[in-house]
């Protein structure tokens, strides 16, 4: 039975509401040249753009949210004008489709805080995609679906018009959270789809007074939650699933009164160089209703070939989050008892894990550290700071503050414990000192669930002033204070100061709306 979306000006007569998974392949492979893998899995590909346009999305400058928006390069403001005309862009093309596709689903699971989403698209490769990452509604559930909360127009495939007041290209990503509406144009990766929506909870989210976080999250046996915070490459997915811990959520969520929730249901987890023997439990969750987005296979086996980066190094692949084995039944979790800043440190300097203050839990949190190593960018030639906002500056909707300040809320309320764990380099920085192991660094995080850390002595790093514990099981004492790691002290001080400074250059970006306390926690630049 078709589905009617005549309300939105939309007339086609084939609108298939929610169908199941076979369906969306059987139209995938025939009208978008989607294959079928030797897993089970559909391959797909979004065309030219391989990742998200950052540069090119959109919030409608609106009177009753201006004041809430941290604008800039991150939310970039549009008139409602130029969203009307990409709005109507998008319905004109979506009506030449002979059909199109609806998902009605949740974001957040828990029923008191979750919206109702509403995607249209005309590809089956892009509904089968927010199967995945939404919550999946009961039949129940969907006959009394009613109406949305926000609607997604996904019109990808047909470009937007440059000359539209505030566009700079041909694609456009819109929001406007007075229509609760959010276009696409111009760009055909899936990915868009899910950041929109997570860029939605970060607006109201904070509105009711809880934390939005781009975080993942665990339950220990006892029912004891952790966070992880951090940028790409720094371990997050890997830290936190893991055998003896159930998996809550990889990447979204939020903290109410009650507790940690997931905003999805389902997972979107980097696959290049995947493996059965790195990632067994992502490696595994690759079967029948999972999405390929931009791998490359052979022709005649159907075998994925995860170290194939011809198409992006940015091959993902979407999975219902049931899909894999260890996870925690609902999706949510109590008052978290420990959250993890990861970075990934290629100066060396920063100590393998130290126990931050309130204050400088918000400053770290901020600040949103990591950095770059030599190779992995063109002119990369050393070690480069780069920092993300929250970890994750791209969605924020207000001033980064505003979510640091929850944190410290929440830290007070709950009692949360607050560490940074460096999992880059020791004993030097890029090049001549080693990488600390992933066997360190899981002893670390096992010290920090299961109160090994609590008991011990610990001692001051002068320029970070950060406290750094003398001992952790199963970590060799030497690598714990960097400075001792180093053969030359004299060039660990150089190199401290100066990742020091990019901090300090870095946070004035925040200097005016953050306290003293929070500015006095950052590293010591002699500068």
């Amino acid at each position: 039975m078709s589905f009617d979306l005549a309300q939105y000006g939309i007339t086609v007569g084939n609108v298939f509401r929610n169908p199941s998974p076979a369906k969306l392949y059987e139209d995938a492979i025939t009208y978008e040249k989607a294959s079928i893998t030797s897993a089970g899995a559909l391959m797909n590909s979004s065309g030219k753009k391989t990742g998200r346009s950052p540069k090119d999305k959109r919030i409608v400058d609106n009177p009753e949210s201006t004041n809430d928006i941290w604008w800039g390069d991150v939310n970039i403001k549009m008139p409602d004008s130029s969203f009307l005309q990409n709005r109507s862009r998008a319905i004109d093309y979506l009506n030449t489709r002979d059909h199109l596709y609806v998902i009605d689903a949740f974001a957040g699971w828990d029923p008191e805080n979750r919206i109702k989403v509403r995607i249209i698209c005309a590809r089956a490769y892009h509904a089968l995609f927010m199967h995945n990452m939404l919550i999946r509604p009961t039949a129940e559930e969907l006959a009394n679906f009613g109406e949305p909360d926000f609607v997604v127009f996904n019109a990808g495939q047909f470009k937007a018009d440059p000359t539209t007041p505030s566009l700079t290209s041909s694609t456009s990503v819109n929001l406007s959270f007075e229509r609760r509406e959010f276009v696409i144009l111009g760009t055909e990766y899936a990915g868009e789809m899910k950041k929109g929506i997570f860029t939605i909870m970060n607006y109201l989210m904070p509105k009711k007074g809880f934390l939005s976080m781009h975080c993942s999250a665990n339950e220990g046996k006892d029912g004891d939650t952790c966070l992880f915070f951090g940028l790409s490459g720094t371990g997050k997915t890997t830290l936190s699933t893991e055998p003896s811990r159930k998996l809550i959520g990889d990447d979204e969520h939020y903290w109410t009164d009650q507790g940690v929730v997931n905003i999805e249901g389902g997972c979107y987890a980097k696959c290049i160089h995947l493996s059965a023997e790195s990632e067994p439990e992502i490696f595994n969750a690759i079967k029948f209703g999972t999405v390929l987005e931009n791998t490359v296979f052979d022709p005649e086996t159907r075998m994925v070939d995860f170290d194939d980066d011809s198409l992006t190094e940015n091959t993902r692949a979407s999975y219902p989050i049931h899909y894999i084995e260890n996870i925690k039944e609902g999706s949510q979790g109590g008052h978290p008892k420990n959250i993890i800043l990861l970075t990934c440190d290629a100066f060396g300097v920063l100590p393998p894990v130290s126990k931050l203050t309130p204050e400088q839990a918000m400053y770290y949190f901020i600040s949103g550290y990591t950095s770059k190593v030599a190779g992995t960018e063109v002119g990369v030639k050393e070690p480069q700071p780069t920092f993300s906002a929250c970890f994750g500056a791209a969605f924020l909707v207000w001033h980064p503050t505003k979510y640091a300040e929850l944190l410290k809320a929440n830290m007070d309320k709950y009692g949360s414990k607050v560490w940074l764990v460096n999992t880059g380099w020791s004993g030097g920085a890029y090049g001549v000192g080693k990488r600390l192991s992933i066997k360190v660094t899981r002893a670390i995080v096992d010290a920090i669930h299961n109160g090994s850390l609590n008991d011990v002595e610990y001692q001051a790093d002068d320029i970070f002033g950060l406290s750094v514990p003398k001992s952790c099981p199963n970590v060799p004492s030497e690598v714990l204070l960097p400075e001792n790691s180093w053969a030359d002290k004299a060039a660990y001080r150089e190199t401290a100061q100066k990742l020091a400074k990019s901090f300090h250059e870095n946070f004035k970006t925040f200097e005016d709306q953050a306290s003293d306390a929070i500015r006095s926690a950052g590293p010591k630049y002699n500068g």
